[in-house]
């Protein structure tokens, strides 16, 4: 299976959606088309199984950049945690946007948010326990906000394709964004971050 969705990456970032054809995928997995088949029920459900992997590897990044494994400053988790989403997809680029239009066209966008959503609101309820807290707990709402914003830049970033999607100042302004939200956040309930 996993050599399905990695073919599935490849077919997307050299032709697009309009390469994406489950013969074409089988074929580049060297699969058969019923193989294929006993895995995914269409093209979409390889759609979906491809964003999902990724996303898990993203969140499993962003995990660790909470928890404060490499730099533990404020700047420092919030700078590897935009790394980790924005180097999503390891730099497959026109993949990543097929996935993301796709998905979006499909009305799945919402349903792939869950994880992260579910995954920002278990980070929020620890992220501020803890050695080394980023800042207090955030609320459900802060949580919401964080989350969106960070991956609605990185969305359109993708969408639009902009040349400076995997650049260091387009990541540094996402992380001046967030650090300065938090720290507003900080200073409306009397904490440091």
């Amino acid at each position: 299976m996993a050599s399905i969705v990695e073919a599935a990456a490849q077919i997307l970032e050299k032709g697009g959606l309009a390469a994406f054809t489950t013969n074409a995928v089988a074929e580049r997995a060297g699969v058969s088309i019923g193989t294929l088949y006993q895995y995914f029920t269409d093209k979409n459900a390889l759609l979906i199984a491809l964003a999902r992997g990724e996303m898990e590897a993203a969140l499993g990044e962003v995990g660790r950049a909470l928890q404060g494994d490499g730099d533990s400053s404020v700047d420092g988790r919030v700078r590897a945690m935009v790394r980790a989403i924005i180097h999503a997809f390891r730099g497959r680029q026109r993949a990543r946007k097929a996935v993301v239009q796709a998905l979006l066209a499909q009305g799945n966008g919402i349903e792939l948010m869950a994880p992260v959503a579910a995954f920002v609101a278990r980070a929020a309820e620890t992220v501020g326990r803890g050695p080394n807290p980023l800042i207090g707990p955030l609320t459900r709402e802060q949580a919401f906000v964080v989350s969106r914003s960070l991956m609605g830049v990185v969305r359109a970033a993708v969408l639009e394709e902009q040349p400076f999607l995997a650049s260091r100042a387009f990541e540094e302004e996402i992380v001046r964004m967030i650090v300065a939200y938090l720290g507003a956040v900080s200073a409306a309930t009397g904490r440091q971050p």
